[in-house]
């Protein structure tokens, strides 16, 4: 009798939220029933939906289970799996229509993703080097053996595909350059180091399919004639390292990285390196440095890694998306991957939805997909009812778009022309409480503490820009101050070293395209609409709303808060410190702030 099989995501974000304990009780409940041999039970990597997690899936019927805790264990075995009662409370619920949907392609999630790099994550069991294999898993590789490594390089070049890390430089271009460079040894390093606030694409990829990403990077060796590789990836991904290193065991075992891979002479071998987490340490020179043990701090290009790369030798460097997406190109030809996306933005693209919005987690598209369609399809519209004002693309180095750009196409070209860019492919979403002099305040922070410090424009430039927003949300900005912001932010990004720095300012350049407004506000009347910068709020009660429960005065910590029981209470202005509390305790909505 052929097996059911169960599906449970084991990325990160559901084992945080009980998964494995989960798993552990559905084990036990189906031994103890006696019916275990019935089932195949697969930890797989993430499945994307992280908002929804713990997610079972059970196929063949291609039942999405979400929130199963291992309290749910006993009722859905004994309604679902012993006597096919679904147990809705278990299903999906739209957010919009109440539904509950029992098949996970018939949620709007996932019904317009096209998963070409995720297409493995959540279906496979990553520690199983047996389930890559049925997914026809080193069948890329074995295509290119048998390939000149020019038309290797040829096939990368003919689909299009571009660095899903930042810049979106042409791969192929990279990799002739790499393979065109004088050298007696060469390298090729994947870039795991994945520091933007709210972003977990690659993570999660190696965390899910991390063969897909050790073939891409065998293929890249191959073609530029290296015999040596290295992943740097951040030591903050514990799951991501394990099942990397798990999945480098198994394809040595199996002859597909070591000596004289698959009996063609072809040797490579890999090794991880992990960083301490310095978010300057995913620019690619500050990256190299770090693997010989050198501080992380970028360094001047010209010569450029290609040429001058690892220890002085022609390195090959991509992140793990890009890596990720090669065997799919070598396995299914460079024309089907040219055919997704747009002219100059080929192939998917995948993104981290965060902030505001109804569905949060990972969602691949293609290239060219407007904003509005992955916020408002894939991602449900923003939270609460609120009304969309802004999207942050591209992390700490992107750009904050408004709403008359949300039928922009999600392309390299037509983001850059707006004043942001595809980033490693963070997207939050901000709604009507987002004051956006704050936000632009708050990336800023980020960018600053993670300069290294070694050029002048990157470590003074952007702590004179900070100490400018942090004094108009204090509401001591000056007339001066907007042009005083754009002048350094311009001269930052001509003059910085490397990436981080050129790209720090583009944060606040968009925000004062887009929400100039919002500065000019804070600046000469004193005022944040958003009513997010407490030093420009006042604090006050509408007598006619409270009703003298005393509720506000109970968690007062500066004991602002006056009046008698059952009366009209007052906030004595000086003597209010503008924490909140009495706004999040009042149940009459009587706090207010102006």
């Amino acid at each position: 009798m052929e097996h059911r099989r169960i599906l449970l995501c084991a990325g990160t974000g559901c084992i945080s939220s009980g998964a494995l304990k989960a798993r552990d009780a559905l084990l036990d409940e189906l031994k103890t029933r006696g019916i275990a041999d019935q089932f195949e039970v697969v930890a797989s990597g993430c499945h994307g939906f992280c908002e929804q997690g713990p997610i079972f899936i059970v196929h063949p019927e291609d039942i999405f289970f979400c929130g199963v805790q291992k309290e749910d264990i006993p009722e859905l075995v004994e309604e679902y799996l012993v006597n096919g009662r679904v147990v809705e409370r278990l299903l999906y619920k739209d957010p919009h229509t109440g539904q509950r949907v029992k098949n996970h392609m018939e949620i709007g999630f996932y019904a317009k993703q096209k998963r070409l790099v995720l297409q493995n994550c959540g279906v496979i069991d990553p520690e199983n080097i047996d389930e890559y294999l049925k997914k026809d898993g080193y069948e890329g590789l074995k295509k290119a053996l048998k390939m000149k490594d020019t038309a290797i390089i040829e096939e990368v070049k003919k689909a299009g595909l571009r660095g899903r890390g930042g810049a979106g430089f042409p791969s192929g271009v990279k990799w002739e350059f790499t393979y065109k460079a004088k050298g007696d040894k060469k390298y090729v390093v994947c870039n795991a180091d994945e520091g933007d606030p709210g972003a977990f694409m690659d993570r999660s990829i190696l965390e899910g399919d991390p063969h897909a990403v050790i073939e891409g990077m065998l293929i890249a060796g191959f073609a530029i004639g290296a015999d040596e590789g290295y992943v740097y990836c951040r030591a903050e991904y514990p799951l991501a390292i394990k099942r990397l290193r798990t999945a480098l065991e198994q394809a040595r075992e199996r002859g597909y990285l070591g000596d004289n891979i698959l009996g063609t002479g072809f040797n490579f071998n890999l090794k991880i390196k992990e960083g301490a987490g310095a978010f300057v340490c995913g620019e690619e020179t500050a990256l190299l440095a770090s693997i010989e043990g050198e501080r992380g701090m970028p360094r001047p290009r010209p010569p450029f890694p290609a040429n001058s790369g690892l220890w002085g030798k022609p390195t090959c460097l991509n992140n793990v998306e890009t890596f990720a997406n090669v065997p799919y190109i070598l396995r299914d030809g460079a024309e089907f991957f040219a055919s997704v996306g747009t002219e100059r933005s080929k192939g998917t693209k995948v993104f981290a939805l965060t902030g505001k919005i109804n569905n949060t987690g990972l969602a691949e598209v293609p290239m060219g997909m407007s904003i509005r369609d992955i916020i408002f399809d894939i991602g449900g519209g923003v939270k609460d009812g609120k009304a969309f004002k802004a999207v942050q693309i591209g992390g700490p180095s992107g750009g904050c778009l408004p709403e008359d750009h949300l039928d922009l196409p999600v392309d390299y070209d037509s983001l850059t022309k707006a004043g942001a860019i595809m980033g490693s492919g963070g997207l939050v979403v901000m709604d009507e409480t987002t004051c956006m002099v704050d936000l632009a305040r708050f990336f800023l922070t980020f960018t600053q503490n993670e300069s290294c410090g070694k050029c002048t424009p990157c470590r003074e430039g952007t702590k004179r820009m900070l100490e400018i927003l942090e004094r108009i949300t204090q509401g001591k900005g000056e007339a001066d101050d907007i042009e005083t912001l754009e002048e350094l932010a311009y001269s930052i990004k001509d003059s910085s070293l490397c990436g981080l720095g050129q790209t720090a300012p583009n944060p606040v350049l968009s925000t004062l395209r887009y929400f100039r407004q919002e500065y000019e506000e804070h600046i000469n009347e004193g005022k944040c609409s958003a009513g997010v910068c407490t030093d420009l709020l006042t604090y006050y009660i509408d007598a006619e709303l409270c009703i003298g429960c005393r509720a506000c005065t109970k968690v007062c910590p500066s004991e602002a808060i006056t009046g008698e029981k059952k009366e009209a209470h007052d906030i004595i202005i000086e003597t209010c410190i503008k924490c909140g509390a009495c706004i999040e305790k009042c149940k009459f909505d009587a706090v207010k702030t102006k």
